[in-house]
């Protein structure tokens, strides 16, 4: 008989345990699969988008399908800017955040586990992105709303098509990239 009690007393525990837990922490939000397959920009491409749109020290960098995350990494590192990488899959998010605690930047960098389209872009000074067309066409609206004059956008492949021709491109071993500017 006092086996059952104990037992019984355990689950109840147990269950009111899990309901405080859950009550406790919001669950985080699902997110949709990506819509484009990570594919990683080589360092020197990383390095060359980030000459090309002419990081400093008073920027916040901000990588759209951030990846790996080794473009706010390399600005936080080299420019010395702060970084913000958006990413919609959790264990690029989970690989970022380990790389980025091998370096010495960790309090200038953070990623965030989000949809490009829900994050906010407005303390952004620098933008940069390895997206499709398709997808810069439908993110093209939200950074023409979104982010303040001056702000520059860097791309690594892919523009925004003759809607908006960029300010500058540049090859980078037979890989081009682009910057435009917000007016």
């Amino acid at each position: 008989m006092t086996l059952r009690i104990l037992q019984a007393t355990a689950v109840a525990l147990a269950a009111a345990l899990a309901a405080d837990l859950t009550a406790a922490s919001p669950q985080t939000p699902r997110l949709h699969p990506p819509d484009v397959k990570f594919v990683a920009s080589p360092q020197n491409v990383v390095d060359e988008m980030l000459e090309l749109a002419r990081v400093t020290a008073g920027d916040v960098v901000y990588d759209l399908g951030s990846g790996d995350g080794r473009v706010p990494i390399t600005a936080a590192e080299r420019y010395g800017a702060r970084g913000v990488g958006i990413e919609i899959d959790p264990a690029l998010v989970r690989e970022s955040n380990s790389r980025l605690a091998k370096t010495g930047v960790a309090d200038r960098v953070r990623f965030i586990n989000q949809d490009l389209f829900d994050a906010d872009l407005g303390e952004a000074t620098v933008v940069a992105v390895f997206l499709l067309p398709r997808v810069l066409d439908r993110l093209l609206p939200k950074l023409r709303r979104e982010l303040r004059p001056g702000t520059r956008i860097v791309s690594n492949q892919y523009h925004f098509g003759d809607e908006w021709p960029p300010d500058e491109t540049r090859d980078v071993y037979g890989l081009t990239i682009y910057l435009w500017t917000i007016r």
